[in-house]
């Protein structure tokens, strides 16, 4: 009788120890649940939509910027061809179609967004028709000023009519 209340006794102060020790063991599976995935994903959904937001916002700056950067490398490769092959070179703008182009290069567009002028010095301001700005190859320029601007901003595109220098302001 002795020996089976020492087995008792040792059977439940093991299942005493066990017990809890097996529970606090007990851990959950690695992982992530699903309300963590939940928001992880909403998180991300309201980054993408703001950054996308912010880029539909600025992409008419950025057209406008190309354009009068495109418009400018455009008189100032004129410039360097006349230097170079030591010939008239001309450069046109054609405000009713809404094109530009180096005489004997592939005409670009002047996006719909941008209106254009031109201010010559002896004709004043011209809103329509062709302009042509001729670039000789001892780098003087004939021509006035180009005006761009949209709904937020304008900028001048101003030749140097001796030295031939683009300057955008």
């Amino acid at each position: 009788m002795d020996s089976l209340r020492k087995a008792q006794r040792t059977n439940t102060v093991s299942t005493f120890l066990t017990v809890p020790h097996q529970q606090a063991g007990a851990r959950k599976a690695p992982g992530f649940i699903l309300l963590e995935l939940i928001i992880v994903l909403f998180l991300i959904s309201i980054i993408i939509g703001l950054s996308a937001i912010f880029f539909a916002n600025s992409l008419p700056s950025y057209k406008f910027n190309a354009t009068v950067r495109n418009i400018s490398s455009t008189i100032k490769q004129a410039r360097s061809l006349a230097r170079i092959h030591d010939e008239i070179q001309t450069v046109t703008i054609d405000m009713e179609s809404r094109k530009y182009a180096l005489e004997g290069h592939a005409p670009k567009d002047i996006p719909a967004d941008i209106a254009i002028k031109v201010i010559d010095p002896v004709a004043g301001e011209i809103h329509t028709g062709k302009y042509h700005f001729v670039l000789y190859p001892t780098s003087g320029v004939e021509g006035g000023t180009i005006v761009l601007w949209n709904s937020k901003r304008s900028v001048s595109i101003q030749l140097d009519p001796v030295v031939g220098t683009v300057m955008i302001k």
